[in-house]
């Protein structure tokens, strides 16, 4: 049986090496991983869930809640989304947003949106719509 909830501190392995699947536009950096942990588990408005089955961590979620002038308000937007290789295709990723859709809703967010490059079949089965075009910069960097 598949169980989501939110991830605790004890879950940072398990979340890290989940995470190191999904990176791809950059490498996975386990040092600056755990300092965003942290953090994110400490943020009222962001939402890290975790989905296991048994004690094996099957799938992520990291989402937030932010203030908009387009929705009147607050939106929920899903930054990260993985689902083991070896589980997909079996209602976990479905799970996942379900879960992030009842903590979106519960703080009042009127819509749930996010960007997808390989996952569209997925999303528009879940009952979401294309919107619009994803852009994006990578900014130099900052450090000494």
């Amino acid at each position: 049986m598949i169980e989501v909830r939110e991830c605790l501190t004890a879950d940072a392995a398990a979340v890290a090496e989940l995470a190191g699947e999904l990176a791809q536009s950059f490498p996975f950096v386990p040092e600056r991983f755990g300092e965003s942990y942290a953090a994110l588990l400490g943020d009222d408005a962001a939402c890290l869930l975790l989905a296991v089955d048994g004690g094996d961590a099957v799938g992520y979620l990291l989402g937030f809640r932010h203030l908009t002038f387009y929705a009147n308000g607050p939106v929920g937007w899903v930054e990260e989304i993985l689902v083991r290789s070896d589980r997909r295709s079996s209602g976990v990723g479905r799970l996942l947003m379900d879960e992030f859709e009842r903590w979106a809703a519960r703080r009042g967010c009127v819509l749930v949106a996010l960007a997808t490059r390989r996952a569209s079949a997925f999303y528009l089965a879940l009952g979401y719509d294309e919107s619009a075009s994803y852009f994006r910069k990578v900014l130099p960097s900052q450090e000494p």
